[in-house]
């Protein structure tokens, strides 16, 4: 980011725990010492073999100087073809270096007074070393070895890299190149450029520069630049009076942004510009607005802070203010946060709050197609400790989801605090049962168009269960008896109709809720084969499980008088069986040498989901790192299918099934995430969960739902992600046949079927020199449409690189809308452009 004004230029660096601001010891200046052999005196030494001239320093003798009381004396070192002294002074000509503490000067010539310790150095003059790896090459010079202090002429200069073997080696998280008529050192690590530029590309061509009359440098710190113009190729394209580099290993300093402009079909040209504060080393904020010519403002902000290493808060704030579209107005504001916190080993705080003022601001300005097309809105926050087998836990959450972009029509489920207790399942004593609970106290409320709870709905909940783990040649038989008694201080008093819109009317009477579970699962031994011989370069096995569940319900008799909030809510009465069987197929490598699966291309461009965030929300996902391969021997699992169903001996769930409604029970729903039960039915539909992972670089997934009795398939779901050397291709169907329904009374069920698909494409990375690409389409074949597509070319160089994007978004009658973004990158500086790093395809 680049600082106008008396403002900063580079990037928001990521935090560092420390909450004390580093301090860099001040080095003693010594005066020098220099001793040279006798053979030297007041001599010229005419072709010669090269000299190398030192004693210990501290000598007192006619050729030593003497230090100041207190101070440290340094050595210096002398090598150069030909040596000449004339008392204090010393004229060197041909291959001089002159070596002293941490620094080296050279030459063709220089002539130094040891008792002052000024050198003049001509021809090739270089000056190089330092904490920083300081390098400056120049015509002429003079320079003062005591207080490392100089001015040179025509230079070329570097910090933060070394050269070796004529390349470049960068030894500072942000180096520099600079160039100058002339160049003063006025102390240790401090230069004076006058008349000169500063950039991150090599010289002698650089790609940009900024061009200023006088950049004052620290290395270790920042660089200021005055008066300074903004050029590409030698071509001038921004003027600032000020603007800073950074230097150091943590750059963060308050100022503005560079900044961003962008065009867009509906909200017009948009301009806008950011104000970044480093609070401390452990806090910022960076605040700015957007104008969109077409729609209005557009304020956003974002508060970060990271007080130690095990905790951090983010707050961001996006809204805007819309001047509507045909006078209605889509905008409104969305506030997320992000925070966490480890008190002790065993305690921990965590808040993830996001409000959403209407889901048409989401749907309308959201610039990720995901995030515009999820309707949830999710909030919680909990406090949890961690002892031994004990869980305890102190949350409070709220639910959204909107069910249209009209105002008002959302479901609102609200948990105030409350408290919770659980155990994992353990051996109780030395007998052989094994025993768990679980228990809740909280108050809830649930809001939806014409329907609305009291504002605090009482639920205590409790739950002991005891079982008995057997196993006998192979076999494991775990019987379990389980109560479950729930207390409601509201319950709900039943319409009669079955039509969507017959909810039902809360009534404030207490409502006790038991039942009684029973169930046994059994899993036979597991069948396996390892396979004779090697096939690409592996040794098979085939492994086979099976496994049935027996489960019996009683006692839910008030099912229909339940008011449901969550999935402690929905526990019915149920008399069934589940089966079902796993194939699993290993492969193992034999060879000891590292597995040879090639760069990733784009690790984050993948179907089936978005990467899965970093822990803290500004530092690079896991996903943007490239998965290593195996390394030497090692066994993977290549292939799972998983098959499974259940009959239901009592198609009723005593009484809790409503014929023509979508039914949702606790017997189905961690089967399928489709509502199949819309009338009595012995089987459920067939699930098949398929998995095809070859290497780290390759995966196969196809999930779908077979009901028999409709004769089609209800849900399918197919993600295919394969990256290979620089590609990267990715596809994916979706396909979902909804049970008919009872929309109102007196019409027939309703089926909906979608299908979509998408599909990625990708060659490059974010990090490679040159040309890469991505494509991302996202195709609605029952409306025949493109929901959603965006292409994104960047090309890079050694110091910068540009990226452009085109985007579109085509969401019902909301949104019909045409991007093109753009983001200029400067190594170290910062970006200019409105395509942000966040949003970017890769």
């Amino acid at each position: 980011m680049t600082r106008v004004f008396c403002l900063s230029t580079q990037e928001r660096a990521t935090f560092t725990p420390s909450l004390q601001s580093g301090q860099r010891a001040l080095p003693m200046r010594a005066r020098t010492s220099l001793v040279i052999t006798a053979a030297a005196l007041c001599h010229l030494l005419v072709a010669l073999p090269l000299v190398t001239s030192q004693l210990l320093p501290g000598s007192f003798s006619a050729d030593s100087l003497p230090q100041a009381p207190g101070k440290a004396s340094t050595a210096v070192t002398i090598q150069a073809l030909q040596q000449e002294k004339d008392g204090a002074v010393y004229k060197l000509q041909g291959e001089v270096r002159i070596l002293y503490g941490v620094y080296r000067l050279s030459a063709d010539r220089i002539t130094y007074d040891q008792d002052s310790g000024d050198a003049e150095a001509e021809g090739r003059v270089v000056l190089e070393g330092g904490p920083n790896d300081e390098h400056i090459e120049a015509a002429r010079g003079t320079y003062n070895l005591q207080s490392e202090t100089g001015k040179f002429e025509d230079v070329t200069g570097t910090v933060g890299v070394k050269l070796r073997n004529n390349h470049n080696i960068l030894t500072g998280p942000n180096p520099f190149f600079f160039h100058g008529r002339v160049v003063e050192k006025t102390g240790p690590d401090h230069y004076v450029v006058t008349d000169g530029s500063i950039t991150t590309c090599e010289l002698p061509r650089p790609k940009w520069t900024f061009v200023a009359h006088k950049v004052d440098v620290e290395a270790g710190a920042n660089a200021k630049i005055y008066r300074t113009n903004f050029r590409l190729e030698g071509i001038p394209v921004l003027y600032l009076p000020f603007a800073t580099h950074p230097v150091q290993k943590a750059p963060r300093q308050s100022g503005f942004l560079i900044p961003n402009i962008g065009r867009s079909s509906t909200r017009g040209y948009t301009v806008g510009e950011s104000v970044f504060w480093a609070m401390r080393r452990d806090m910022d904020l960076l605040a700015g607005a957007e104008y969109f010519s077409r729609r209005g403002w557009a304020p956003d902000g974002e508060f970060r802070m990271r007080p130690s290493e095990n905790s951090f808060a983010d707050l961001t704030f996006f809204s805007v203010l819309d001047r509507g579209v045909n006078g209605v107005s889509q905008g409104g504001t969305e506030i997320r946060l992000n925070s966490e916190g480890t008190f002790r080993s065993d305690t921990r705080a965590v808040a993830n709050i996001d409000y959403l003022s209407r889901y048409v601001f989401r749907l309308a300005f959201s610039d990720v197609f995901a995030q515009a097309v999820n309707s949830e809105v999710r909030s919680n926050a909990f406090l949890s400790n961690t002892t031994g087998s004990l869980f305890l836990n102190a949350s409070t959450s709220r639910y959204q989801n909107f069910q249209s972009a009209q105002i008002g029509d959302v479901i609102t489920i609200l948990h105030a605090p409350g408290v919770e207790a659980a155990s994992v399942d353990q051996q109780l004593w030395r007998t052989p049962f094994h025993g768990a609970f679980d228990f809740d106290a909280e108050g809830l409320s649930r809001s939806e168009p014409q329907f609305r709870t009291a504002p605090l709905v009482g639920r205590f909940d409790f739950s002991p269960a005891l079982s008995l783990p057997l196993r006998f040649e192979g076999w494991s038989v775990r019987p379990e008896l389980s109560l479950r008694d729930t207390i409601y201080t509201q319950q709900l008093v039943p319409s009669g109709g079955i039509a969507l819109t017959d909810v039902g009317n809360p009534l404030s009477r207490t409502i006790n809720r038991r039942s009684l579970e029973a169930s046994v699962e059994v899993r036979p031994p597991a069948l396996d084969r390892v396979f004779d011989g090697e096939y690409f370069g592996r040794r098979w096995k085939h492994v086979i499980e099976p496994r049935i569940n027996y489960t019996y319900l009683t006692g839910v008799e008030n099912f229909s008088h339940i008011l449901r909030f969550d999935d402690r809510d929905i526990l019915s009465d149920t008399n069934e069986v589940e089966y079902a069987i796993v194939n699993r197929l290993y492969a193992k490598r034999t060879s000891p040498e590292p597995e040879k699966c090639g760069p990733e291309g784009m690790p984050a461009l993948i179907i089936g989901g978005a990467p899965p965030p970093s822990r803290v929300p500004w530092e690079r996902s896991q996903a943007t790192t490239p998965r290593p391969c195996q390394e030497g021997p090692g066994t993977r699992e290549i292939v799972t299918w998983e098959l499974a169903q259940k009959y239901f001996i009592d198609p009723t769930f005593g009484g809790a099934l409503v014929p023509g409604r979508r039914n949702v029970l606790t017997s189905t729903v961690d089967l399928t995430g489709i509502a199949f039960l819309t009338d009595e039915r012995r089987l459920s539909p067939l699930i098949s969960r398929l998995r095809v992972s070859l290497n780290t670089r390759s995966d196969v997934e196809w999930d779908a739902d077979y009901d028999f009795r409709a004769g089609r398939v209800n849900t399918s779901t197919i993600l295919f992600n394969h990256h290979f050397g620089l590609f990267t291709i990715g596809a994916g169907d979706a396909l979902l046949h909804t049970p008919g329904e009872i929309s109102s009374l007196g019409t027939k069920p309703v089926t909906q079927k979608f299908n979509q698909f998408r599909s990625v494409l990708g060659y490059g990375n974010s990090n490679k020199r040159g040309f890469s690409g991505a494509v991302n389409l996202g195709f609605d074949v029952r409306l025949n449409q493109l929901q959603y597509g965006s292409a994104e070319l960047a090309y890079n160089w050694d110091c910068c690189g540009v990226n452009v994007e085109y985007r579109r978004f085509a969401l019902a009658t909301v949104r019909n809308e045409n991007q093109y973004r753009f983001t200029f990158s400067l190594a170290n500086v910062g970006a200019f452009g409105n395509l942000r790093r966040s949003e970017r395809l890769f």
